[in-house]
This record gives structure tokens, C-alpha cells and sequence, in this order.
């Protein structure tokens, strides 16, 4: 465990915490110090919730170290049961807890409850927040789930969102009609609003999607290898992604249901001569995995974006992401280390980032817009309004995060440096139904045009240098003509015969003053 004043993932607790959360019916018997509370905040504060997590802290103190700190924890047992009434719960202990050498399992076992305690091994000093879901998901699937007859209709469960997860509320309902509109039916989503009850019927179901492998790979071998269910491998987010779901599920199926596409607004636009001025950027990918991964392909082969860079935080996922990266001509980054994250971004020069909020927090350090694609995220990233990621409705949501940035960056850089021009002046009168006032030559007091209205350069003794002119191109064709004269005046006034990078932005902030 590393100390830091920010970090990708908390201790293992906080991810046994997300999916005690994201349930209903379960507690939590969290044998932890006072100080390790502080997880509360992350549910009511950042996900916005309206009550609190189903927890019970022993909360010792320092002076109760040299007494009974197992009586404690079997108190905190009994009160949770008596108050809350739970149809079970699970126990464990916090990084700080671990160290007295409690035994939480143990102790809650001699108790003789009368609801199934399922107990929690979590190393909190080599593994982190992801793992803690997953263990956590998968021993309470492996306590409750129950052999039983598959259901008359074709039905699934969906795997893996939690609390704190990435949009996971709205990816389900998205999924849900998805899969409607291939005529199957979702048998159980787990553990996102699922009881002790739900996940006993988790084996009825034909298959599982994996909606989460983060937080719900392991519950889905599990019950692959127990309770012969399949697992679909396919995360639908994007527009390819989800076109192969569908695919693997009619595989898996044998359904030929194919869901509505009407409503899809990333193909068209992505071919669209609006596009062209994105086509290319340079972007920088980092977040968990599973995120990544579809972002890069989004990126790549639905933007037209070069991929410069691409990596991940959380371990477990290393290897799919590397092979990825080999891939996309890249070297991978494996980092939970959010400075080497910068240094990163800082020596490949993305023109944008697709990241975490760490990265929105860099990219504003650097000037590079960020778009957040991926946990962890703040408050504003869990928003009120339908956001999916996944499938075609997703796909949109997707759409309008990546281009906003650069739009709007777009709308800025046009803004400053041409406002005072000729062609976008007040005066130049209205030009959607093709007419053109005449060019004045005289403002209304009869004074002549500003000095940065400049109609034509000769350029016959100015030389533009390479990386300049790249970076002229990457201006739409509409307005590059004058920017490229307004430049050579700039470069002429100021008795320069070569125009480089610097030249080009000085003269864009000179005719933007």
C-alpha cells in the first residue's frame, strides 16, 4: 500500500463496501479504527445518495487496543443484525483493523446467527479497490447462489455494477432494453439493487453478461464453471462493441432479435464533412481497463483519432491492456502512480485526453482538454440526467464527450482570432441565403478598418516552417486562408521571413486583443 495525496483506488474494504452498497438486504460488519469511516462520504457525497451505506464500524479507539477488541466486533455483530434485520451479511476488516490480527470471521462463525455471514479475506496491503468488489461479489455468490431449472423464456443476469461505478445505473437500463429488443428477458442484476434472495436465483438464468469484468469476472466463472452458464466476453460500449455483443449473444442464444439502430447519431456525423476537422487528434487514453479498451477502439476506428498513448491503473487488468497497446503501436502504461501519468502526457503531446479525474486535473495543468471516460470520477461525472455508456444510446452519450471538448476549444480559438475580421464583422451583413454586403472600406464614422482586418499578404519573402504549417491545417478550411494571411502580416509587421509554431500563436493572440 502507498500513500498518496491522490490515488486510482482505495483498499480493498472500499471495494467490498461498493457492492455491500450497491445491494439491498446486506450488511456490512466493517471491524475498522474511527478514521476509517471516511468511506461513507464517497456514497452519500459523490454518488449522491439519499441514506446511508448499510455499515457498521466497531470504530476502536486507541485505549480499547490493550482490552477486548473481538468483544467489540461481535457487539457491532449482534447490533446490525437486531437493528437492521438483514437477510445476511459479510464480514471483515479495514487495513488498519488487520493489523491487531482479529479474526472477523472467525468471531462472527462462534456467534451462531440465524442469517448466512459470509466472511471476507482481503489483503489490504497488496491489492486494492477492483479486487475488493470482485472477491467480495464472488464469495457472496458462492454462498447464496442455488442449483435450479433455467427459466421457460430465454433470460440473463448482468454482472458487476456497483455502487461507484462508472454510469453503472444508466448502462443497465440501457442494457435492459437492449437485450428486450432481442426478445430476452434479464433474470437478476447483480449487485446493483439485488437482495440475498436475487443472488440465490442467479443459476436459473440461460447466461450471464458481463457488464463489469473489473468488479464481476470472477462471480461469472464461477458460476460458468458450477452452474454451466456462459459468459459473454463483449463489453457494449461504442458503436462496433455493441454490434458485436449483439452478435455474441445471438451466438450464445440462438436469437435473431436485432435491436433498433435509428437512433445511432455517431456513424453519420463521423463521416460527415463536420468531422473532418477532428479527424486525426492526437489522444492519450488512460482509466481502468475495461474503459480503456473501448475507448481506444472508439478513438481509432469511430473518430478517426490517432492513438498515442494508452494505460491503466488497475493490475488485474495489465496484460489484456498491453496486449492492446502492442496492438495500436503504443507502449502501454501500467501505473497507479498519477505523476507518471503527467510525465507521460507531458512527452507524447496529445491534443486531447481520455481519462479519469486525475487526468482532467493534468489536462488542465497542461492546457489539454480531457474528457472523462472512466472511474475514479467526481461528483459531476455522476449525473441527474439519462448518460449511458453502453450500447446504442451510449454510443451517443460517448459521441457528444469526446467532440464537446474539442468543439468548444474549436469555437474559442475561432472566437479570438477572428473577430474583428471582415467576413464574421457586424457589418458584413447576413450570408446564409448567399449575399454578401460589399467590403467596406470605411467604418461608419468614415475612419478606415481596423489594422487587423487584413484582406491579402504578399508573402513573397516570408517561409512557413513544417511544424507551423501542421499546425495551420488542423484550422478548418473555411477560415485557414485567413488565418494563414493574417499570420504573414503578423510575421511582416514584425520583420520575420519565417513563420514558426511560436509565430503562429503569437500572431493569434496579437489579433485576438
Amino acid at each position: 500500500m502507498k500513500l498518496t495525496v491522490w490515488t486510482y483506488e482505495g483498499p480493498p474494504h472500499v471495494g467490498a463496501m461498493r457492492v455491500a452498497t450497491a445491494m439491498k438486504g446486506l450488511h456490512y460488519v466493517l471491524h475498522a479504527p474511527q478514521g476509517d469511516t471516511y468511506a461513507d462520504l464517497l456514497f452519500t457525497m459523490i454518488e449522491r445518495r439519499n441514506h446511508r451505506p448499510p455499515v457498521s464500524y466497531t470504530t476502536f479507539q486507541a485505549r480499547d487496543l490493550g482490552a477486548d477488541t473481538a468483544t467489540l466486533f461481535k457487539a457491532s455483530c449482534q447490533d446490525a443484525v437486531d437493528r437492521f434485520s438483514p437477510e445476511a451479511i459479510i464480514v471483515g476488516a479495514s487495513c488498519t483493523a488487520e493489523l491487531i490480527q482479529d479474526d472477523p470471521a472467525g468471531l462472527a462463525e462462534t456467534m451462531g446467527l440465524s442469517i448466512p455471514v459470509i466472511p471476507l479475506e482481503l489483503p489490504s496491503y497488496s491489492r486494492k479497490e477492483n479486487f475488493g468488489a470482485d472477491e467480495t461479489f464472488y464469495q457472496i455468490v458462492k454462498r447464496l447462489a442455488k442449483p435450479q431449472e433455467r427459466t421457460v423464456r430465454v433470460t440473463c443476469n448482468i454482472l458487476g455494477p456497483t455502487a461507484l461505478g462508472f454510469r453503472a445505473r444508466d448502462d443497465v437500463e440501457e442494457l435492459t432494453g437492449l437485450l428486450s429488443e432481442m426478445g430476452i428477458d434479464v433474470n437478476v442484476v447483480a449487485p446493483l439493487n439485488a437482495t440475498p434472495t436475487d443472488i440465490a436465483r442467479l443459476p436459473a438464468a440461460h447466461f450471464n453478461v458481463l457488464l463489469s469484468p473489473e468488479t464481476g469476472e470472477a462471480a461469472a466463472r464461477f458460476l460458468e464453471k458450477n452452474h454451466d452458464q456462459p459468459y459473454t466476453k463483449i463489453v457494449p460500449i461504442g458503436v462496433g462493441a455493441t454490434r458485436d455483443f449483439i452478435d455474441e449473444v445471438a451466438k450464445i442464444t440462438g436469437v435473431t432479435g436485432r435491436p433498433d439502430e435509428s437512433r445511432l447519431r455517431m456513424p453519420w456525423w463521423s463521416r460527415s464533412v463536420d468531422s473532418t476537422y477532428l479527424t486525426g487528434k492526437r489522444v492519450f487514453i488512460f482509466g481502468d481497463g475495461t474503459h480503456v479498451a473501448a475507448h481506444a477502439r472508439i478513438a481509432r476506428d469511430e473518430m478517426g483519432f490517432e492513438v498515442v498513448g494508452i494505460g491503466c491503473y488497475n493490475r488485474e487488468m495489465a496484460r489484456p491492456i498491453r496486449a492492446l497497446a502492442k496492438e495500436y503501436g503504443v507502449d502501454a502504461l501500467i501505473t497507479d502512480d498519477y505523476l507518471e501519468v503527467e510525465e507521460a502526457i507531458e512527452k507524447l503531446s496529445p491534443e486531447m485526453i481520455l481519462g479519469t479525474q486525475m487526468e482532467r486535473h493534468i489536462g488542465k495543468r497542461l492546457g489539454i482538454p480531457c474528457a472523462v471516460i472512466s472511474a475514479p470520477v467526481h461528483v459531476q461525472d455522476f449525473p441527474a440526467r439519462y448518460s449511458p455508456q453502453v450500447g446504442f444510446e451510449g454510443a451517443n452519450v460517448i459521441f457528444d464527450t469526446l467532440i464537446h471538448p474539442l468543439v468548444m476549444g474549436l469555437e474559442e480559438h475561432l472566437l479570438t482570432m477572428f473577430r474583428d475580421d471582415f467576413e464574421f464583422h457586424d457589418a458584413a451583413g447576413p450570408s446564409h441565403h448567399g449575399g454578401h454586403s460589399p467590403l467596406p472600406s470605411e467604418d461608419a464614422s468614415g475612419g478606415s478598418l481596423p489594422g487587423n482586418m487584413i484582406e491579402e499578404v504578399a508573402p513573397d519573402n516570408v517561409i512557413w516552417l513544417s511544424d507551423a504549417e501542421r499546425e495551420l491545417k488542423k484550422i478548418p478550411f473555411f477560415v485557414r486562408g485567413k488565418a494563414r494571411r493574417n499570420t504573414e502580416a503578423f510575421a511582416m509587421e514584425k520583420g520575420l521571413n519565417e513563420i514558426s509554431l511560436d509565430t503562429l500563436y503569437e500572431a493569434k493572440a496579437h489579433y485576438a486583443r
